[in-house]
């Protein structure tokens, strides 16, 4: 049984006239057994903009596409192994598929078993 932390971390990136995006990471933290595979770990991104965007994560100088989160949509990607766990440092970049604002979270660290949460909000959408 492992144990449960909850982890909120806000923070704001301003792109453009205004544009804002929103992270919190709330956390189920499940110690990985000593000599067993690590779990499973997701990014939730709520995009609440009507514009739809490619996701990514950013982590030593190397950006990942996780995938695409349609508007008005929640989706759910797994984060790559190397991505989580130890010091590693984290950011997220939400591109917008039609549009040239990309705002950039702030960097976060992330352990093996955590849910993050990405909010886009509406006013996100050029």
């Amino acid at each position: 049984m492992g144990r449960e932390d909850t982890v909120r971390r806000t923070w704001l990136f301003l792109a453009g006239a205004g544009l804002a995006l929103a992270l919190s990471a709330c956390a189920h933290h499940v110690p990985p057994a000593s000599n067993g595979p690590q779990p499973d770990t997701y990014v939730n991104v709520d995009n609440q903009g009507f514009t739809d965007m490619d996701i990514y994560a950013i982590s030593g100088g190397q950006r990942i596409r996780l995938g695409t989160a349609v508007g008005v949509r929640k989706s759910r990607f797994k984060l790559p192994g190397f991505l989580v766990g130890g010091m590693q440092q984290v950011r997220f970049l939400a591109r917008p598929i039609a549009g040239n604002r990309s705002p950039v979270s702030e960097q976060i660290t992330i352990q093996p078993g955590e849910d993050v949460t990405l909010t886009i909000p509406p006013t996100s959408s050029p």
